[in-house]
């Protein structure tokens, strides 16, 4: 999952574009898996169990929870992943562009 992100990240440098995550780990888990991962988006530490307020707050119930959402923050999509997450955020990108 890692490479994944950090290779949309990169491909999306110049893009309208962020990445960002909640993690709901120990603290001392996240710290090491932003380092060994090399993240180097934006990532929330959410109390360090499954029941925290963002994951309360966004009725997450599994992990990984991925949802890609538009220029206005609504959730256009929920749970892709891979090959399925780029064309999402492409397709999302091409929309912002025909708008402008």
């Amino acid at each position: 999952m890692y490479p994944h992100e950090r290779s949309l990240v990169a491909r999306m440098k110049d893009k309208p574009f962020a990445l960002l995550g909640i993690n709901s780990d120990p603290k001392e888990r996240l710290l090491e898996t932003i380092k060994r991962e090399k993240m180097t988006w934006r990532s929330w530490w959410d109390g360090g169990n499954t029941r925290g307020p963002i994951a309360t707050k966004w009725n997450v119930r599994g992990w990984p929870t991925i949802y890609v959402l538009d220029h206005e923050g609504v959730i256009r999509y929920k749970g892709v992943r891979g090959e399925a997450m780029d064309k999402a955020v492409d397709t999302l990108l091409t929309e912002m562009e025909e708008e402008g």
